[in-house]
Protein backbone atom coordinates (compact mmCIF):
# COMPACT_ATOMS: atom_id res chain seq x y z
CA UNK A 1 0.00 0.00 0.00
CA UNK A 2 2.79 2.42 0.96
CA UNK A 3 4.56 1.65 -2.31
CA UNK A 4 1.44 2.58 -4.29
CA UNK A 5 1.14 5.86 -2.38
CA UNK A 6 4.76 6.70 -3.13
CA UNK A 7 4.28 5.89 -6.82
CA UNK A 8 1.12 8.01 -6.94
CA UNK A 9 2.94 10.89 -5.24
CA UNK A 10 5.77 10.68 -7.74
CA UNK A 11 3.30 10.63 -10.62
CA UNK A 12 1.51 13.69 -9.25
CA UNK A 13 4.80 15.54 -8.78
CA UNK A 14 5.88 14.58 -12.28
CA UNK A 15 2.55 15.76 -13.71
CA UNK A 16 2.83 19.07 -11.83
CA UNK A 17 6.39 19.52 -13.03
CA UNK A 18 5.38 18.73 -16.59
CA UNK A 19 2.47 21.18 -16.39
CA UNK A 20 4.81 23.88 -15.06
CA UNK A 21 7.16 23.28 -17.97
CA UNK A 22 4.27 23.49 -20.40
CA UNK A 23 3.00 26.73 -18.80
CA UNK A 24 6.50 28.23 -18.79
CA UNK A 25 7.02 27.30 -22.43
CA UNK A 26 3.66 28.87 -23.33
CA UNK A 27 4.50 31.99 -21.36
CA UNK A 28 7.88 32.24 -23.07
CA UNK A 29 6.22 31.82 -26.48
CA UNK A 30 3.87 34.72 -25.71
CA UNK A 31 6.77 36.89 -24.51
CA UNK A 32 8.69 36.12 -27.71
CA UNK A 33 5.69 37.24 -29.73
CA UNK A 34 5.49 40.46 -27.70
CA UNK A 35 9.17 41.02 -28.31
CA UNK A 36 8.75 40.46 -32.04
CA UNK A 37 5.85 42.91 -32.22
CA UNK A 38 6.82 45.63 -29.76
CA UNK A 39 10.61 45.33 -29.35
CA UNK A 40 11.91 43.92 -32.64
CA UNK A 41 15.18 45.87 -32.56
CA UNK A 42 17.36 45.21 -29.52
CA UNK A 43 19.55 48.13 -30.56
CA UNK A 44 16.84 50.58 -29.53
CA UNK A 45 14.53 48.73 -27.08
CA UNK A 46 15.73 46.42 -24.33
CA UNK A 47 13.45 43.56 -23.32
CA UNK A 48 14.47 40.59 -21.22
CA UNK A 49 12.48 37.94 -19.38
CA UNK A 50 13.65 35.41 -16.79
CA UNK A 51 11.91 32.52 -15.01
CA UNK A 52 12.86 31.70 -11.43
CA UNK A 53 10.55 28.97 -10.20
CA UNK A 54 7.04 30.40 -10.39
CA UNK A 55 8.37 33.99 -10.63
CA UNK A 56 8.59 35.78 -13.98
CA UNK A 57 10.92 38.79 -14.08
CA UNK A 58 10.46 41.06 -17.08
CA UNK A 59 12.60 44.14 -17.78
CA UNK A 60 12.34 46.68 -20.57
CA UNK A 61 13.17 50.24 -21.49
CA UNK A 62 9.64 50.49 -22.92
CA UNK A 63 6.49 50.73 -20.79
CA UNK A 64 4.51 49.74 -23.89
CA UNK A 65 6.32 46.40 -24.06
CA UNK A 66 5.58 45.56 -20.43
CA UNK A 67 1.96 46.61 -20.82
CA UNK A 68 1.58 44.36 -23.87
CA UNK A 69 3.17 41.48 -21.96
CA UNK A 70 0.74 41.97 -19.06
CA UNK A 71 -2.25 42.07 -21.38
CA UNK A 72 -1.26 38.94 -23.27
CA UNK A 73 -0.35 36.86 -20.20
CA UNK A 74 -3.28 37.84 -17.92
CA UNK A 75 -4.82 34.38 -18.28
CA UNK A 76 -1.68 32.58 -17.08
CA UNK A 77 -2.21 31.40 -13.50
CA UNK A 78 0.30 30.40 -10.87
CA UNK A 79 2.98 32.95 -11.79
CA UNK A 80 4.31 35.79 -9.70
CA UNK A 81 5.02 38.63 -12.12
CA UNK A 82 7.67 41.27 -11.52
CA UNK A 83 7.86 43.95 -14.21
CA UNK A 84 10.65 46.52 -14.17
CA UNK A 85 10.93 49.58 -16.37
CA UNK A 86 14.53 50.68 -16.82
CA UNK A 87 16.55 52.55 -15.56
CA UNK A 88 16.75 50.11 -12.68
CA UNK A 89 16.03 51.28 -9.14
CA UNK A 90 19.14 49.34 -8.10
CA UNK A 91 21.24 52.11 -9.65
CA UNK A 92 20.17 54.37 -6.77
CA UNK A 93 19.94 57.38 -9.05
CA UNK A 94 23.28 56.83 -10.77
CA UNK A 95 21.52 56.89 -14.13
CA UNK A 96 23.97 59.02 -16.11
CA UNK A 97 27.53 58.54 -17.21
CA UNK A 98 30.49 59.65 -19.31
CA UNK A 99 32.75 57.42 -21.36
CA UNK A 100 36.01 57.19 -19.48
CA UNK A 101 38.47 55.77 -22.05
CA UNK A 102 39.72 57.18 -25.34
CA UNK A 103 37.68 54.44 -27.03
CA UNK A 104 35.29 52.12 -25.16
CA UNK A 105 34.16 48.77 -26.54
CA UNK A 106 30.41 48.19 -26.18
CA UNK A 107 29.02 44.68 -26.50
CA UNK A 108 25.82 42.78 -27.18
CA UNK A 109 25.82 41.11 -23.75
CA UNK A 110 27.45 41.76 -20.34
CA UNK A 111 30.59 39.73 -20.98
CA UNK A 112 33.92 40.36 -22.69
CA UNK A 113 33.43 37.47 -25.10
CA UNK A 114 30.21 38.97 -26.50
CA UNK A 115 30.03 40.56 -29.94
CA UNK A 116 31.28 44.15 -30.07
CA UNK A 117 28.29 46.17 -31.28
CA UNK A 118 29.63 49.69 -31.16
CA UNK A 119 32.06 51.99 -29.42
CA UNK A 120 31.83 55.24 -27.52
CA UNK A 121 34.68 57.69 -27.26
CA UNK A 122 35.94 59.62 -24.23
CA UNK A 123 33.44 62.17 -22.96
CA UNK A 124 30.42 60.64 -24.66
CA UNK A 125 27.39 61.18 -22.39
CA UNK A 126 25.22 58.11 -21.81
CA UNK A 127 22.07 57.07 -20.02
CA UNK A 128 22.83 54.22 -17.61
CA UNK A 129 20.00 51.69 -17.49
CA UNK A 130 21.16 48.66 -15.56
CA UNK A 131 24.17 47.05 -13.93
CA UNK A 132 24.86 43.34 -14.31
CA UNK A 133 28.06 41.91 -12.97
CA UNK A 134 30.83 44.30 -13.92
CA UNK A 135 28.94 45.74 -16.90
CA UNK A 136 26.49 48.56 -17.50
CA UNK A 137 23.69 48.65 -20.03
CA UNK A 138 23.90 52.13 -21.58
CA UNK A 139 22.13 54.20 -24.21
CA UNK A 140 24.41 56.44 -26.29
CA UNK A 141 23.31 59.80 -27.80
CA UNK A 142 22.30 58.08 -31.05
CA UNK A 143 19.79 55.97 -29.09
CA UNK A 144 21.84 52.78 -29.35
CA UNK A 145 21.73 50.20 -26.54
CA UNK A 146 24.78 48.14 -25.59
CA UNK A 147 26.77 46.80 -22.65
CA UNK A 148 30.06 48.34 -21.59
CA UNK A 149 32.64 47.37 -18.98
CA UNK A 150 32.32 49.19 -15.66
CA UNK A 151 35.80 50.72 -16.05
CA UNK A 152 34.76 52.32 -19.34
CA UNK A 153 32.12 54.63 -17.88
CA UNK A 154 32.00 56.97 -14.90
CA UNK A 155 28.45 56.92 -13.53
CA UNK A 156 26.84 59.86 -11.77
CA UNK A 157 23.62 61.35 -10.50
CA UNK A 158 21.60 63.88 -12.47
CA UNK A 159 23.03 66.89 -10.57
CA UNK A 160 26.61 65.98 -11.49
CA UNK A 161 25.56 65.32 -15.08
CA UNK A 162 23.91 68.73 -15.35
CA UNK A 163 27.07 70.34 -13.95
CA UNK A 164 29.13 68.59 -16.63
CA UNK A 165 26.80 69.91 -19.35
CA UNK A 166 27.45 73.46 -18.12
CA UNK A 167 31.19 73.01 -17.70
CA UNK A 168 33.94 74.52 -19.81
CA UNK A 169 35.26 71.75 -22.06
CA UNK A 170 37.66 71.05 -24.88
CA UNK A 171 37.32 68.65 -27.79
CA UNK A 172 40.39 66.84 -29.08
CA UNK A 173 40.78 67.60 -32.79
CA UNK A 174 43.94 65.77 -33.82
CA UNK A 175 43.61 62.24 -35.17
CA UNK A 176 45.61 60.76 -32.29
CA UNK A 177 47.50 62.07 -29.28
CA UNK A 178 48.03 61.91 -25.54
CA UNK A 179 47.25 63.60 -22.27
CA UNK A 180 50.36 64.08 -20.15
CA UNK A 181 50.91 64.24 -16.39
CA UNK A 182 52.56 67.65 -16.73
CA UNK A 183 52.63 70.44 -19.29
CA UNK A 184 55.51 68.65 -20.96
CA UNK A 185 55.45 66.06 -23.76
CA UNK A 186 58.32 64.27 -22.02
CA UNK A 187 56.30 63.71 -18.84
CA UNK A 188 54.49 60.43 -18.21
CA UNK A 189 51.29 59.78 -20.14
CA UNK A 190 47.86 59.79 -18.53
CA UNK A 191 45.93 58.44 -21.52
CA UNK A 192 45.91 58.17 -25.27
CA UNK A 193 43.34 60.33 -27.10
CA UNK A 194 41.49 60.25 -30.42
CA UNK A 195 39.65 62.81 -32.51
CA UNK A 196 36.36 63.75 -30.87
CA UNK A 197 37.30 63.07 -27.23
CA UNK A 198 35.72 65.61 -24.85
CA UNK A 199 37.26 66.66 -21.54
CA UNK A 200 36.52 69.28 -18.88
CA UNK A 201 38.89 72.25 -19.03
CA UNK A 202 40.28 73.18 -15.60
CA UNK A 203 43.18 75.47 -16.43
CA UNK A 204 45.94 76.51 -18.80
CA UNK A 205 49.72 76.31 -18.54
CA UNK A 206 51.94 77.61 -21.33
CA UNK A 207 50.91 75.85 -24.54
CA UNK A 208 48.77 73.28 -22.72
CA UNK A 209 45.24 72.87 -21.46
CA UNK A 210 44.81 71.27 -18.05
CA UNK A 211 41.91 68.82 -18.31
CA UNK A 212 39.83 66.65 -16.02
CA UNK A 213 38.81 63.12 -17.03
CA UNK A 214 35.40 61.72 -16.00
CA UNK A 215 37.12 59.50 -13.41
CA UNK A 216 38.94 62.59 -11.99
CA UNK A 217 42.32 61.93 -13.56
CA UNK A 218 44.12 65.16 -14.43
CA UNK A 219 46.10 65.61 -17.62
CA UNK A 220 47.64 68.18 -19.93
CA UNK A 221 46.87 68.44 -23.64
CA UNK A 222 48.66 70.56 -26.21
CA UNK A 223 46.44 73.48 -27.21
CA UNK A 224 47.29 72.84 -30.85
CA UNK A 225 45.54 69.45 -30.55
CA UNK A 226 42.21 70.75 -29.26
CA UNK A 227 39.49 73.40 -29.52
CA UNK A 228 37.13 74.88 -26.99
CA UNK A 229 33.99 72.76 -27.12
CA UNK A 230 31.78 75.85 -26.96
CA UNK A 231 33.42 77.19 -30.14
CA UNK A 232 33.45 73.87 -31.99
CA UNK A 233 29.84 73.07 -31.21
CA UNK A 234 28.62 76.41 -32.63
CA UNK A 235 30.15 75.78 -36.06
CA UNK A 236 27.67 76.17 -38.95
CA UNK A 237 26.04 73.08 -40.41
CA UNK A 238 28.74 71.22 -42.33
CA UNK A 239 28.95 71.29 -46.11
CA UNK A 240 29.86 68.24 -48.18
CA UNK A 241 33.47 69.44 -48.39
CA UNK A 242 33.84 69.23 -44.60
CA UNK A 243 32.31 65.76 -44.39
CA UNK A 244 34.57 64.47 -47.16
CA UNK A 245 37.66 66.15 -45.72
CA UNK A 246 37.06 64.32 -42.44
CA UNK A 247 36.28 61.05 -44.22
CA UNK A 248 39.54 61.23 -46.17
CA UNK A 249 41.58 61.60 -42.98
CA UNK A 250 40.48 58.02 -42.24
CA UNK A 251 41.81 56.54 -45.50
CA UNK A 252 43.80 53.43 -44.68
CA UNK A 253 42.27 53.01 -41.22
CA UNK A 254 41.41 49.30 -40.84
CA UNK A 255 37.87 47.95 -40.86
CA UNK A 256 36.81 46.99 -37.35
CA UNK A 257 33.43 45.41 -36.64
CA UNK A 258 31.69 47.76 -34.21
CA UNK A 259 34.38 50.42 -34.60
CA UNK A 260 33.49 54.12 -34.44
CA UNK A 261 36.82 55.89 -33.90
CA UNK A 262 39.98 56.84 -35.73
CA UNK A 263 41.50 53.59 -34.42
CA UNK A 264 39.15 51.46 -36.54
CA UNK A 265 35.71 51.74 -38.11
CA UNK A 266 33.06 49.49 -39.60
CA UNK A 267 31.07 50.78 -42.56
CA UNK A 268 28.41 52.67 -40.61
CA UNK A 269 30.86 53.61 -37.86
CA UNK A 270 32.81 55.35 -40.61
CA UNK A 271 29.82 57.35 -41.87
CA UNK A 272 28.68 58.11 -38.32
CA UNK A 273 32.15 59.29 -37.30
CA UNK A 274 32.57 61.44 -40.42
CA UNK A 275 29.37 63.25 -39.50
CA UNK A 276 29.94 63.39 -35.73
CA UNK A 277 33.37 64.99 -36.08
CA UNK A 278 31.53 67.73 -37.95
CA UNK A 279 29.01 68.20 -35.15
CA UNK A 280 26.15 66.01 -36.39
CA UNK A 281 24.76 62.87 -34.70
CA UNK A 282 23.20 60.27 -37.02
CA UNK A 283 21.93 56.73 -36.30
CA UNK A 284 24.54 54.08 -35.52
CA UNK A 285 24.00 51.22 -37.99
CA UNK A 286 23.58 51.22 -41.76
CA UNK A 287 20.07 49.75 -41.58
CA UNK A 288 19.09 52.54 -39.18
CA UNK A 289 20.75 55.29 -41.22
CA UNK A 290 18.85 54.10 -44.30
CA UNK A 291 15.55 54.95 -42.61
CA UNK A 292 16.22 58.69 -42.23
CA UNK A 293 17.15 61.53 -44.56
CA UNK A 294 15.82 62.42 -48.00
CA UNK A 295 15.50 59.71 -50.66
CA UNK A 296 17.72 60.08 -53.71
CA UNK A 297 16.79 57.92 -56.76
CA UNK A 298 19.64 55.63 -57.84
CA UNK A 299 17.84 52.58 -59.27
CA UNK A 300 16.09 51.65 -62.50
CA UNK A 301 13.75 48.88 -61.44
CA UNK A 302 15.89 46.80 -59.07
CA UNK A 303 19.18 47.55 -60.83
CA UNK A 304 21.71 50.29 -60.19
CA UNK A 305 21.34 53.09 -62.72
CA UNK A 306 24.69 54.78 -63.25
CA UNK A 307 22.88 57.55 -65.13
CA UNK A 308 20.61 58.27 -62.16
CA UNK A 309 23.53 58.10 -59.76
CA UNK A 310 25.52 60.66 -61.72
CA UNK A 311 22.50 62.93 -62.21
CA UNK A 312 20.92 62.76 -58.75
CA UNK A 313 23.60 62.11 -56.17
CA UNK A 314 25.46 64.93 -54.42
CA UNK A 315 28.67 64.79 -52.44
CA UNK A 316 27.98 63.86 -48.81
CA UNK A 317 24.99 61.62 -49.62
CA UNK A 318 24.98 58.17 -48.06
CA UNK A 319 24.78 55.07 -50.25
CA UNK A 320 23.25 51.84 -48.97
CA UNK A 321 23.89 48.30 -50.15
CA UNK A 322 22.29 44.87 -49.61
CA UNK A 323 24.48 41.80 -50.11
CA UNK A 324 21.37 39.69 -50.82
CA UNK A 325 21.19 41.26 -54.30
CA UNK A 326 24.18 39.12 -55.29
CA UNK A 327 21.91 36.10 -54.79
CA UNK A 328 19.11 37.63 -56.80
CA UNK A 329 17.09 38.55 -53.72
CA UNK A 330 15.35 41.92 -53.68
CA UNK A 331 14.27 43.64 -50.50
CA UNK A 332 17.12 42.17 -48.46
CA UNK A 333 18.39 43.93 -45.36
CA UNK A 334 20.90 46.76 -45.62
CA UNK A 335 24.39 45.41 -44.96
CA UNK A 336 26.74 48.24 -46.00
CA UNK A 337 26.97 52.00 -46.41
CA UNK A 338 29.34 54.57 -47.90
CA UNK A 339 29.63 58.31 -48.55
CA UNK A 340 29.25 59.61 -52.09
CA UNK A 341 32.03 61.94 -53.24
CA UNK A 342 30.93 62.98 -56.73
CA UNK A 343 31.52 61.85 -60.32
CA UNK A 344 30.64 58.26 -59.43
CA UNK A 345 33.18 57.94 -56.62
CA UNK A 346 32.41 56.97 -53.02
CA UNK A 347 34.44 56.42 -49.88
CA UNK A 348 33.79 53.37 -47.70
CA UNK A 349 35.17 51.20 -44.93
CA UNK A 350 35.59 47.76 -46.50
CA UNK A 351 38.76 46.00 -45.37
CA UNK A 352 40.03 49.52 -44.76
CA UNK A 353 38.77 53.00 -45.56
CA UNK A 354 39.23 53.49 -49.31
CA UNK A 355 37.84 55.31 -52.34
CA UNK A 356 36.03 53.39 -55.07
CA UNK A 357 33.87 54.14 -58.08
CA UNK A 358 30.52 53.10 -59.51
CA UNK A 359 31.89 53.62 -63.03
CA UNK A 360 32.83 50.33 -64.74
CA UNK A 361 35.66 51.98 -66.69
CA UNK A 362 37.27 53.54 -63.60
CA UNK A 363 40.48 51.95 -62.25
CA UNK A 364 38.95 51.87 -58.77
CA UNK A 365 35.61 50.40 -59.89
CA UNK A 366 33.91 48.33 -57.17
CA UNK A 367 31.84 45.76 -59.05
CA UNK A 368 30.38 44.17 -55.93
CA UNK A 369 29.03 47.39 -54.42
CA UNK A 370 27.84 48.62 -57.81
CA UNK A 371 25.68 45.50 -58.06
CA UNK A 372 24.38 45.66 -54.48
CA UNK A 373 23.38 49.35 -54.30
CA UNK A 374 19.76 49.60 -53.17
CA UNK A 375 19.20 53.19 -52.01
CA UNK A 376 20.71 56.57 -51.18
CA UNK A 377 19.83 59.26 -48.66
CA UNK A 378 20.66 62.96 -48.37
CA UNK A 379 21.46 64.08 -44.83
CA UNK A 380 23.08 67.48 -45.22
CA UNK A 381 19.82 69.26 -46.05
CA UNK A 382 18.01 67.38 -43.28
CA UNK A 383 20.06 68.46 -40.26
CA UNK A 384 17.60 69.21 -37.48
CA UNK A 385 15.12 66.60 -38.65
CA UNK A 386 14.51 63.51 -36.48
CA UNK A 387 17.68 61.46 -35.87
CA UNK A 388 19.93 63.90 -37.76
CA UNK A 389 20.84 66.12 -34.84
CA UNK A 390 23.40 68.83 -34.25
CA UNK A 391 25.48 68.10 -31.15
CA UNK A 392 24.52 71.45 -29.64
CA UNK A 393 20.83 70.59 -30.06
CA UNK A 394 21.17 67.25 -28.28
CA UNK A 395 20.20 67.80 -24.65
CA UNK A 396 22.75 65.31 -23.35
CA UNK A 397 25.72 67.44 -24.40
CA UNK A 398 24.54 70.82 -23.20
CA UNK A 399 26.29 74.04 -24.10
CA UNK A 400 28.44 75.90 -21.63
CA UNK A 401 28.37 79.71 -21.50
CA UNK A 402 32.10 79.96 -22.09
Amino acid sequence: MMKRILILGCLLNFAASLQAQVDTAAYRAVSNQVKKEFAPDKRSIYFNIQFKGDTVIAESTSAQVLEALNNQTKDFKGFVKINTILPSNNLAGMEYGLANLSVCNNRAAPQNAAEMMTQMILGTPVQVLKKQGGFYLVRTPDGYLSWTDGTAVSVMEKIAFEEWKKSKRIIFTSDFGHAFSKADVNSSRVSDLVHGNILVLTGEEKAYYQVLFPDKRIGYIKKSDARLFSTWVKSPNPKAEAILATAKTLIGVPYLWGGTSTKGVDCSGFTKTSYFLNGVIIPRDASQQALVGEDVPVLEGDSTSLTKCLENLKAGDLLFFAAAKLRGITGGRITHTAIYMGDGEFIQSAGMVRINSLKPDAPNFDERESKTLVSAKRFLNQIGKPEITRVDKHNWYGTSPY
